[in-house]
């Protein structure tokens, strides 16, 4: 059993960061509790917990958009007096990449980094603009094809989260000494998240401090120099990562070890197909049975997404004679700001959304119902709020995730279709969800789920490997390994 509380090293008044006694409030919600955090030049740490364990106020703390009740930091040994606010902290040299994205989505990828170096304003600030963000993308992400003029509403989420990353490391007249990533490679594929990886730890090796907040545990196993662990609103251990395991980190955090992967219970519906695509242009054709759990892979981009949209149109139209689709289709959106959440409603009226049909007699909803449903579907998915007539603006990004999931469960669907949906939740409730899913499959419920994580394709009954807009492998269980998905994914078409 590791000790509760154990220290990569003593904090000194030498770190480039130091924070004592931090604790903030919301309300009856200790967001923290007497939190120290110390930061070293050149550190590159992981920040870990449960969705609510209160990372993301720590580093709202830190950027000035929220205000500590108690408790001091200070930047390079000088106390930062209040009150803190952005521009304060971008001054001090930390910057944030944020995971609701922060970009202005009417702006190019140029003028959301003049935002943030306005001193790069005035004549000739495009070609400024363009060859600072530009140089990021091209160190940060070589290969990336992103069209630094287009408004990043019209760029799909993986660009928009790398020209977040970017923008944090752009320097003009103030130097980034500490960049804080919250979930930065959400959004990205295993190839763009593993060059994101790299280098961190490049810029780390030039001095920089990073801080990676993420819950997919093999990035802090895997590349950081040490683990800061959060519970509850504590820090609650802080450890080198060499030579740390997953199931010690889980212990840590008070989780249970990874989920084995288990067959779903297909044989009882087997023969029932609830969706099927014809092949197209020599490709194989993709079919889902009631029961299974079909999984989407490949590099982002490459049509994944757009074959859930097809297929949701197509079970709300029935007007797409190439793709035949049985039963009713919930569908659940990674991009939970843009497609998922509607964040002037509470939890309760996000969740009972696509089931309104059901729950209405004689055309009137009775309120009763309706909070039975959403409250039953809060705690199964247990969603961290007081009750669901709480504002869903109230929770922290991976609770809002949850709630879009519940909404999708809480449908009579026969169909759920996945776009990414566990993106910034946490291990804990990825397990329980992965029971949920199984559960249901075991129902006759099918699941087809794009994922940017490998190690979820490996709950899948099959994956259908996707490049350049068509499927080029189909893989089932058996036939599944991490080498066989890159080489599918790199193929030439």
């Amino acid at each position: 059993m590791l000790a509760e509380r154990q220290a990569g090293r003593e904090a000194t008044s030498a770190s480039l960061l130091l924070l004592r006694g931090v604790s903030k409030s919301f309300g009856p919600v200790e967001a923290l509790k007497q939190v120290d955090l110390a930061l070293d030049r050149g550190e590159y740490i992981g920040l870990i917990g449960h969705n609510g364990a209160g990372k993301s106020t720590l580093m709202n703390i830190l950027m000035g958009v929220v205000l500590p009740d108690h408790g001091d930091f200070t930047v390079e040994g000088r106390a930062v007096a209040e009150p803190n606010h952005p521009a304060k902290a971008h001054g001090l040299g930390i910057r944030c990449v944020f995971q609701e994205l922060s970009l202005c989505p009417n702006l190019s990828a140029m003028e959301n980094t003049l935002v943030i170096h306005p001193t790069l304003g005035g004549v000739g600030w495009e070609k400024r603009t363009r060859t600072l963000i530009t140089g990021a993308l091209v160190e940060i992400f070589p290969g990336n094809r992103i069209d630094v003029r287009r408004p990043v509403s019209e760029l799909p989420i993986g660009d928009r989260q790398m020209i977040e990353i970017a923008r944090a490391f752009t320097e003009s007249d103030t130097a980034a000494k500490i960049v804080i990533l919250d979930e930065p490679t959400s959004s990205l594929d295993s190839v763009a998240a593993e060059q994101l990886l790299g280098y961190l730890a490049r810029a780390a090796s030039k001095g920089r401090a990073c801080i990676l907040i993420t819950h997919k545990l093999n990035e802090v196993l895997n590349h950081t120099q040490r683990i800061v662990v959060m519970k509850d609103a504590r820090v609650v251990a802080d450890v080198p990562a060499s030579g740390l395991s997953r199931d010690q980190l889980f212990e840590m955090m008070g989780a249970v070890s990874r989920v084995a992967a288990t067959t779903a219970a297909t044989a009882t519906y087997q023969g029932q197909r609830r969706i099927e695509l014809p092949e197209k242009s020599g490709a194989p054709a993709l079919h889902v049975e009631a029961g299974e759990i079909v999984g989407l892979a490949g590099l982002a981009g490459h049509g994944q997404k757009e074959i859930l949209r097809r297929i949701y149109k197509a079970s709300r139209t029935r007007k797409d004679s190439g793709c035949v689709v049985t039963g009713a289709a919930a569908y659940v959106s990674g991009d939970r700001q843009r497609e998922g959440i509607f964040p002037l409603w509470s939890i309760a009226l996000n969740i009972t959304l696509a089931s309104i049909r059901r729950l209405a007699h004689a055309g009137f909803i009775g309120s009763a119902p309706e909070t039975q449903l959403a409250e039953s579907w809060r705690q199964r998915i247990a969603i961290r709020s007081a009750s669901a007539t709480q504002s869903i603006l109230a929770l922290s990004g991976g609770n809002r995730q949850k709630v879009l999931v519940a909404r999708a469960f809480a449908t009579d669907s026969e169909i759920i279709l996945f776009d990414d949906p566990t993106r910034g939740v946490d291990i804990g409730t990825k397990r329980e969800l992965y029971d949920q899913i199984r559960t249901a499959a075991g129902t006759g419920r099918c699941f087809l789920w794009y994922t940017t994580e490998n190690d979820e394709l490996f709950l899948c009954d099959r994956v259908y490997v996707f490049h350049e807009q068509k499927v080029v492998d189909v893989l089932n269980r058996a036939e599944l390994t991490e080498e066989r998905l890159l080489r599918a994914s790199f193929v030439e078409a």
